[in-house]
């Protein structure tokens, strides 16, 4: 059992060129294809957690191979609507440095704190549910006006912030007790 929740993570990371050949292809319907693939994408994103809890199938692939699949669909919805004009460059390079700065904290609390990758919290989340539901509608409502989009991929990325700050939080906790 402690492989199937990897098997889904890798799932989750090979739908990411998929979901980029669907969402730039000719077509017809491409954008709700590519919302299907990116929904399928959330589900197994969910059930890998759920079974890894569930059955006490966690792993230390499986705490690598989870939040790398996530990474790597959520940079590439946001390369792909930004190609496609939908929302500006800044949005991007934003939520780049703060996946770069989760990255960067996870791999400092395992190298030198010996700690685990603290999982996802409620803040984490939320951040996820909100970023998903703000892309959908920015694909499926492509002809929003700018100032619209901007203000809906704002408010998804203040959110992707609030959750790094309590992961920041957290790095903190852990490395103060380490040097207890």
């Amino acid at each position: 059992m402690k492989t199937l929740p990897n098997i889904i993570s890798i799932f989750r990371i090979v739908l990411v060129p998929v979901f980029i050949i669907t969402y730039f292809s000719e077509v017809h319907y491409t954008k709700v294809y590519a919302i299907l693939v990116y929904a399928l994408a959330a589900l197994s994103d969910f059930f890998d957690g759920f079974l890894a809890r569930r059955f006490k199938a966690s792993s230390t692939v499986g705490k690598v191979l989870d939040p790398l699949g996530d990474k790597l669909m959520t940079v590439s919805v946001m390369v792909c609507i930004t190609i496609d004009g939908i929302i500006p460059v800044w949005a991007v390079i934003v939520a780049g440095v703060k996946e770069i700065l989760m990255g960067v904290g996870g791999i400092l609390l395992y190298k030198i704190a010996h700690a685990d990758i603290p999982p996802s919290n409620i803040i984490g989340k939320m951040s996820t549910v909100v970023f998903f539901l703000v892309c959908i509608t920015l694909m499926l409502f492509r002809d929003l006006p700018g100032a619209a989009a901007t203000s809906l991929i704002s408010v998804a990325i203040g959110l992707m912030f609030l959750a790094l700050a309590s992961y920041i939080n957290t790095y903190v906790v852990v490395m103060k007790n380490r040097e207890k």
